[in-house]
């Protein structure tokens, strides 16, 4: 018993997240990804209006270099863009299962 708390200990601090701030290169390839997603949901003529103030939030805070706050913004919107864009697919086949028949 001793010796598995230490060893639990060591896991638990390897498998935690480090605290450390984000870099202009970490909110450059978050706004990278969510950008990407969000144009590919406007390809499929589906973007979610909060997709488009959350990267524009983001953008905002990148500029005035708060990166940590610009990469969690940047990481909503890749959320909400990637979410508008599962909507658009299965909504895609779904109606025909509503259709009155």
């Amino acid at each position: 018993m001793k010796r598995s708390l230490p060893l639990a200990m060591l896991l638990l601090m390897s498998l935690a997240p480090s605290a450390r701030a984000a870099s202009e290169a970490d909110y450059k390839a978050a706004y990278a990804a969510a950008e990407a997603a969000s144009k590919e949901a406007t390809g499929m003529r589906n973007q979610w209006t909060t997709t488009v103030s959350t990267l524009a939030a983001a953008k905002k805070a990148g500029d005035g270099g708060d990166f940590d706050r610009a990469v969690a913004a940047a990481r909503e919107a890749e959320a909400l863009a990637k979410a508008s864009i599962f909507q658009a697919t299965s909504e895609k086949e779904a109606w025909k299962a509503m259709e009155i028949r």
